[in-house]
């Protein structure tokens, strides 16, 4: 995408080098400029309907963005926002579609839970939510959220955070909580990435019935769209991070000729080459089939699972072997590719590993045999 592509384009890598986020240090914010940026340009109102200003798009959209964002690690909640915008529009009632315009002009930031560290414990998920009344028709008090969600990307900043929750029938739901609320209480965490984190705990924390989400299907959807997003930034992520050493191969030298006419270091180029292009194969396969909804021998959840154990495993190998074919001027703090390494083993880790994804493929199909 092309307005993304320029927006991004004069945007340092992270930052770096960046005294904020040196080795050890915490960001205690995100780039509010080009945030700015994004929101003029009009990529944080892609995925809102045109009645509310926006392009009315979806998750295609959603991924070439993120994987420009993930080529120069922007530091700003664009996955989430946009998860939780695509989730508000489908799902949201009145009230989220007046919010929908703040957040496409940048004037509200929300972010997302996405059920705790990888989501695949269901120790994790643990706020749970209580209707005032009852849940078929709750009273004028709303609903009663207690628990605690773990490391919610952006929620020390945010305006609004949406939390997935559970009733005491187990039925999924999502609640729009203000970060400044009663009963709301944040404790800082810090991401393999460096940047800041937090946990989130709710004690009797009280919403209204239209700060709730209560249809089927929209916690799943949420989820899903935060796995899709994660593939799309391991994918930027994986790009810059090919491109870094193709560069740096092609001018170091030994022996008086550039390394990368080495057959060993050409051999490792091409697996990765391999890599990437099997990460972005899976990537859009998924996001097909979740924005048109076509029809396949198994449901979403499996190309999804497809997708993110290619990203989480491609884009390690690739930041594996970029370290090993720059030698030590890899583990150099002031260049770039240490800050890549961290984001890389952020995404490859986030909403599960290669292996939870692997056994939830097999799940799969295990209920949907092939043949």
């Amino acid at each position: 995408m092309e307005t993304a592509r320029a927006v991004f384009s004069g945007v340092a890598p992270d930052g770096v080098p960046s005294p904020a986020l040196s080795p050890g240090a915490v960001a205690e914010d995100f780039d509010r400029a080009l945030w700015g940026r994004l929101a003029g340009a009009g990529l944080l109102s892609l995925h809102t309907a045109s009645e509310h200003g926006g392009a009315g798009l979806g998750p295609l959209a959603l991924c070439l963005v993120l994987r420009e964002a993930g080529q120069v690690l922007a530091r700003v909640p664009l996955l989430e926002s946009a998860a939780a915008t695509l989730v508000l529009s489908a799902h949201g009632g009145p009230a989220a579609a007046r919010l929908l315009g703040l957040i496409g002009r940048g004037e509200l930031v929300v972010t997302a839970a996405s059920s705790g560290r990888t989501g695949h414990d269901p120790a994790e998920r643990a706020v749970s939510a209580r209707p005032v009344g009852t849940e078929q028709a709750p009273g004028p008090g709303g609903w009663v959220l207690d628990g605690v969600q773990t490391a919610v990307p952006w929620a020390a900043t945010a305006d609004r955070v949406l939390l997935p929750a559970h009733t005491a029938e187990g039925r999924a739901v999502l609640a729009l909580v203000p970060r400044e609320h009663p009963g709301v209480a944040l404790a800082s965490q810090v991401s393999t990435s460096g940047e800041r984190y937090a946990e989130v705990s709710l004690d009797s924390v009280r919403v209204t019935g239209e700060e709730m989400i209560t249809a089927d299907g929209a916690a799943e959807e949420l989820r899903r769209l935060l796995t899709l997003g994660t593939c799309a930034l391991a994918l930027g992520v994986g790009t810059a991070v090919s491109r870094l050493t193709g560069a740096y191969t092609s001018k170091r030298e030994q022996f008086g000729f550039p390394i990368a006419t080495f057959q060993a270091v050409a051999v490792q180029a091409a697996d990765r080459y391999i890599d990437l292009r099997a990460m972005e194969a899976t990537l859009w396969q998924a996001a097909w089939r979740l924005e048109s909804g076509a029809n396949g021998p198994l449901p979403v959840d499996a190309d999804l699972a497809v997708a993110k154990i290619w990203a989480s495993e491609g884009v390690r190998r690739i930041v594996q072997t970029a370290q090993h074919l720059h030698g030590g001027f890899g583990a150099d703090t002031d260049y770039a590719l240490h800050r890549y390494h961290a984001w890389a083993k952020q995404v490859e880790l986030s909403l599960g590993p290669a292996a939870a994804h692997e056994e939830a493929l097999g799940d799969l199909l295990a209920v949907h045999p092939l043949g």
